[in-house]
């Protein structure tokens, strides 16, 4: 469960489950590129795990590119997890907690993961 968490927090994960990416390689990409600041810092790694109390925000010299003009059109057209407010309009992600293992909708078996780092 700790391992389905930790890949849940991640940055480039938060911004697909937000919207602002259509796929998690496209976010990956996006984060990459200095796209996102976190907490007022500029963040490039995907990996990064955010926490709660964090605000991930869309530079704002990067806010008017075309992948982010896009998601704000399509802004409510996924519902994002309860864990995360999106605010669309401002291009903001606001990180109320970290997801529970029951919210966490990725069809994992956790048993076998357990099973293949037991040998």
């Amino acid at each position: 469960e700790n391992l389905l968490r930790i890949l849940e927090s991640r940055l480039d994960n938060v911004v697909f489950r937000a919207g602002f990416a259509k796929s998690r390689d496209m976010a990956r990409q996006l984060v990459r590129h200095g796209h996102f600041v976190v907490n007022g810092r500029k963040v490039d790694i995907p990996s990064f795990r955010v926490t709660e109390t964090d605000i991930i925000e869309v530079r704002h010299s990067s806010v008017e590119l075309t992948p982010f003009v896009v998601a704000r059109a399509e802004a409510g057209g996924k519902a994002a997890p309860a864990w995360i407010e999106v605010l669309p309009s401002r291009m903001r992600i606001l990180v109320h907690g970290l997801p529970a293992r029951q919210v966490i909708d990725t069809p994992v078996q956790e048993q076998l993961i357990v099973e293949l780092y037991s040998k």
